[in-house]
């Protein structure tokens, strides 16, 4: 059997669960060579469990025009926001604080995002989380 060959590779982010062909998705789909409703409906049930919460997905085109995905975690910045309970980042993050994580949160955040951060030891992982939220405007406890 012969490897199918790629012709395309691009990545988009997503609401698990709750995505729509509808613009900004559909577009890029359609321009890419995917059919949308097809790959929406495999995203959703895929990501059914995330209830909305943004997530970033790589999708591999084939030249028979068959795809495959892979679904990342989602962003840091979401999962911030999300512990601070705000919606978005502060615009002034020097004197503007959105919120405080402590440090339970930051590891959880952490390990969460372990399998997609460039590093193997956890405290270094916290540190990315760490720099993350500061430059949301988020302060850190501990």
């Amino acid at each position: 059997m012969a490897a199918k060959k790629i012709t395309k590779q691009f990545k988009i982010m997503a609401p698990g669960g709750k995505a729509t062909p509808a613009p900004p998705i559909g577009p890029v789909l359609g321009a890419n060579g995917v059919n949308p409703g097809q790959f929406i409906t495999k995203f959703n049930d895929a990501t059914r469990a995330l209830n909305g919460r943004v997530v970033g997905c790589i999708i591999t085109v084939y030249s028979d025009r068959s795809f495959d995905f892979e679904v990342k975690s989602s962003p840091t910045s979401v999962l911030i926001a999300a512990a601070c309970k705000v919606e978005k980042g502060s615009a002034r993050p020097n004197t503007d604080k959105i919120g405080t994580l402590t440090s339970a949160q930051v590891k959880a955040i952490a390990i969460e995002k372990f399998k997609d951060l460039n590093t193997t030891n956890i405290d270094a992982a916290m540190r990315i989380v760490a720099g993350t939220a500061r430059s949301m405007g988020a302060k850190v406890e501990g």
